[in-house]
């Protein structure tokens, strides 16, 4: 269904962002302020990763896009949007700081969203339920600068693709479903983050990152939502007014909208 294009701002309930890994060369910084133009939000949610403190420790980028996303998240802040921030593994240095407001932006442990609908969501970027983060960071890291040459090769990849009027086309992303021991780390992780939503009670779903692969699931025994990245798959998680979740993909001048994963069927495009 092609919806029409609105002149204004989307206003929706609430943004979930994580995984923007700002100050490394596979963040697409460009897209994510044309989606923060695009959608109005009361109350938004950063879900970890969002700077790429690893990276920025062995070399540093930080070019004025990223700049750019940094200040508009603190105007949105400034204009009365509340902002959350729940830092992940790669901005842990942030760990430090729970209870701190920087520039108007909250930094937290993890949150529980009441969604408009009375449903109740933990919020958390999922690191610490890695069992790799947790008992090999040494295998994290190499994995991490594995995954950074591959999304440096994916750039030039696809400026050729580009070229030739091809669209994008993910190398990483393709490597990693394409292994059975990576999807089966997948499903175990999503079984985990759900597992501990129950373990809390009172909660009906958790939203959550870390492994840029974006879902919502009902068959876990509560939701399981995760936003996705803006490395690869340039993805969010919006709630509109009626509580209902949707993953949000940036393609350019519009977003496609799924109701369960990246596979599924496009619900709307303004592109």
């Amino acid at each position: 269904m092609l919806d029409r294009v609105s002149t204004g701002p989307r206003r929706v309930r609430t943004l979930f962002l994580s995984d923007i890994h700002l100050g490394t060369r596979g963040c697409q910084a460009d897209k994510l302020l044309e989606f923060l133009r695009h959608y109005e939000a009361e109350t938004i949610y950063l879900v970890g990763d969002i700077v790429d403190g690893w990276q920025l420790r062995s070399a540093w980028y930080w070019p004025q896009l990223h700049n750019d996303v940094v200040q508009k998240l603190l105007r949105q802040a400034r204009k009365g949007v509340r902002v959350f921030y729940i830092p992940g593994n790669h901005d842990e240095f942030l760990r430090d700081y729970y209870g701190t407001h920087f520039g108007g932006i909250e930094v937290l442990e993890d949150a529980v969203h009441v969604a408009a609908d009375g449903k109740r969501y933990l919020i958390v970027h999922g690191d610490l339920f890695d069992v790799i983060i947790r008992h090999a960071r040494w295998l994290a890291l190499l994995g991490s600068n594995a995954y950074d040459l591959a999304i440096f090769i994916n750039t030039y990849f696809n400026a050729i693709r580009r070229a030739f009027g091809l669209t994008y086309w993910s190398l990483s992303k393709w490597a990693k479903l394409k292994v059975k021991n990576a999807m089966a780390f997948i499903g175990e992780y999503e079984r985990t983050l759900a597992a501990e939503a129950r373990r809390r009670g009172g909660l009906d779903g958790v939203v959550c990152g870390h492994i840029h692969h974006a879902v919502i699931r009902d068959d876990l025994g509560l939701r399981y939502i995760n936003c996705g990245d803006w490395v690869e798959s340039c993805t969010a998680v919006i709630e509109h007014f009626n509580g209902q979740f949707e993953i949000v993909r940036w393609v350019g001048p519009g977003p496609l909208t799924y109701e369960h994963d990246l596979t599924a069927v496009p619900l709307s495009s303004t592109a």
